[in-house]
């Protein structure tokens, strides 16, 4: 191999720029990237968990006058058809 090829000339990967070019006066404003903050819990589940807290607080107080979120045989529906809307 010849002494040539071992190295990369990065000389001339630049574009060609004007000496004189001083840039932008003003800076370009830009918002700060907005980070969504990660849950270990899936929206869905934060529902349920809600709905379970809620449920065991109204049986401590005695009011369970409807038909748990978590009685599935109450909240049956065919293939293609909707869950039917729960209630409290």
């Amino acid at each position: 191999m010849s002494k040539d090829l071992t190295k990369i000339d990065t000389q001339g990967m630049s574009g060609p720029t004007d000496p004189h070019y001083k840039g932008k006066k003003t800076p370009s404003s830009t918002k700060p990237m907005e980070i969504k903050p990660r849950r270990v819990h899936t929206d869905t589940m934060v529902k349920e968990l809600k709905i379970l807290i809620n449920e065991v607080l109204d049986e401590r107080e005695g009011k369970r006058d409807y038909i748990s979120y978590f009685d599935t045989e109450h909240f049956k529906y065919r293939v293609g058809g909707e869950e039917p809307p729960y209630k409290q």
